[in-house]
């Protein structure tokens, strides 16, 4: 019997809090105008508050100071500023290569690819069977030319945790530039960018129950980077264009409204759900660290012996669960992960991956409803098909 929606793709997107909704609505409704104009009228001084305010709380959150947080459209357009704003900085020939990790979100890899293609030397980290970055390989690759390196904090595929100190600390022996996209672990796992030593960090609102369309950069002081739209002078000069002063309001109060007994919840659901399906499903393989104290907490990427997870997806779809297989941007071409495939498995079980995410409005009910009707589903699938009979 189909139930309504459990969702479980919140490593794509999460709900909006309703407090965040309510928080927003009052910038749509009231204090609607351009922050910009605060040298203009008091509505603008009120909008220029606001976002100052949301600049003060995820500064806060990463160890940052407000002046060093830059507001973006959200991962992608972070990524791309960081990336493309680094190499327009830099006119050092001698600094003309660039590290990045082959499990990095797209907005990061075809950035790096964009950047080989402009005449800048791209060289990839290899990851072990769990997602981990080769630490004596990024040892080998970094030298003087190295302009900067990008690895990112978690996977949003299979939950990985990074060593971001070890990584830092290589980077900085030749004093090149270390990038890490935090949209993935933002607020689940602790960060300091002033003692990790990190120059460049991107981050989301998206998934931590705030408004979709809104981002941020890190921007450490002292760090040169250029401007890659042109227009206005917002944003320190480095993000022209009318600031989204609803999004970035009701960003902060995503923030400040986010709470550690969550993570907890979101931690013991998802592990009921690997229990539950690992126990009872023969043939279940875990993608990603077998040790769960280091990947993100509402992370959970499966997949299943002798079915394809399409098949998994669209099954469950039809019985109110929303998972997905590979990443979400990934999921349209219909082609073996990336990430997977980096990790060193095979097109099949890439194929086969099925990642799973609870949030703090997952309910014990929604996971028992999961783990049955994925039992259900892989067996029929099995049924139908040749191999592996």
């Amino acid at each position: 019997m189909k139930k309504n929606t459990v969702y479980l793709d919140n490593n794509a997107a999460t709900r909006v809090d309703p407090r965040v909704v309510k928080y927003m609505d009052e910038f749509h409704l009231h204090d609607y105008a351009v922050a910009s104009s605060q040298f203009s009228h008091t509505p603008g001084i009120r909008a220029k508050e606001s976002v100052d305010t949301s600049r003060e709380i995820i500064a806060k959150r990463i160890g940052a100071k407000p002046g060093e947080i830059v507001f973006t459209s959200g991962e992608t357009e972070s990524n791309n500023l960081a990336l493309m704003g680094a190499v327009a900085s830099n006119k050092d020939k001698n600094r003309n290569k660039i590290i990045i990790s082959k499990i990095e979100h797209f907005s990061v890899l075809h950035t790096a690819e964009r950047l080989k293609r402009n005449g800048y030397e791209l060289c990839y980290i290899d990851v072990d069977e769990e997602g981990f970055i080769d630490l004596e390989k990024l040892e080998s690759l970094v030298d003087e030319r190295t302009l900067f390196v990008s690895v990112m904090h978690a996977n949003h595929e299979v939950g990985t945790i990074q060593d971001l100190n070890a990584v830092s600390k290589l980077a900085k022996k030749k004093n090149a530039y270390f990038h890490t996209d935090a949209t993935y672990s933002f607020l689940q796992v602790p960060i300091d960018v002033e003692e990790t030593g990190i120059d460049l960090l991107s981050i989301d609102a998206n998934l931590i129950h705030g408004p979709k369309g809104v981002g941020a950069l890190y921007v450490r002081e002292g760090v040169s980077i250029e401007k890659i739209f042109e227009g206005g002078y917002q944003e320190n000069n480095l993000r022209p264009g009318t600031e989204n002063v609803p999004g970035i309001a009701g960003f902060g109060k995503a923030c400040e409204l986010f709470d550690k007994s969550d993570i907890h919840k979101v931690t013991e659901l998802r592990n009921n759900l690997h229990t539950g399906l690992t126990s009872g499903i023969k043939g279940t393989l875990l993608n990603g660290p077998g040790d769960f104290s280091r990947r993100i907490p509402n992370n959970l990427n499966l997949s299943f012996e002798y079915i394809e997870g399409e098949s998994v997806v669209l099954h469950l779809d039809m019985r109110g669960i929303a998972v997905i297989t590979g990443s979400a941007c990934f999921s349209r071409a219909l082609q073996a992960s990336h990430i997977l495939l980096a990790m060193g498995f095979t097109h099949e079980r890439a194929h086969g991956s099925i990642r799973f995410s609870p949030s703090k409005y997952t309910s014990n009910e929604d996971i028992d409803y999961t783990i049955s009707n994925v039992k259900e589903v892989v067996e029929k699938l099995r049924e139908l098909s040749p191999i592996g009979k």
